[in-house]
């Protein structure tokens, strides 16, 4: 006994096969993956330009400051809360650094896998940045 008539699973076999479905969540006409995909080469077939890369943005320190930091350091550093006021701090780099890397127990908790050094690196722009008002 089939459940479908084998002219009706072809005819979804072929409509299903001209649309995939795009990392990006929409629809890709078959054609643009075929494009896109150029047998693995990476070869762009469709006459069309390719959109330019875009260049990566700066990390902004004080997002990744306030998304993970700010939880205990006070409107952005700048005041005492469960962590110590970081505007103006005489502590080196290397000292604020580890202290993120490491944390310290029972009062910081270690964020070395958390971050990249590029983004520590920005993290501690940001500390560096913010003024001292007393």
């Amino acid at each position: 006994m089939t459940l479908f008539p084998t002219g009706a699973v072809l005819a979804l076999a072929v409509a299903l096969s001209t649309i995939v479905l795009s990392t990006a969540g929409g629809p890709v006409r078959a054609q643009q993956a075929k494009d896109a995909d150029a047998n693995n080469t990476g070869e762009n077939t469709s006459g069309k330009e390719a959109p330019e890369a875009t260049e990566e943005k700066p990390l902004n320190g004080e997002v990744l400051f306030a998304t993970s930091c700010g939880w205990c350091h006070q409107q952005g550093g700048r005041v005492a809360g469960r962590g110590p006021k970081l505007a103006g701090s005489k502590r080196s780099d290397e000292y604020i650094l580890n202290r993120i890397i490491i944390g310290k127990p029972g009062a910081m908790p270690q964020f070395g896998q958390a971050f990249t050094s590029e983004q520590l690196n920005a993290i501690l722009a940001y500390i560096r940045s913010l003024p001292d008002n007393g």
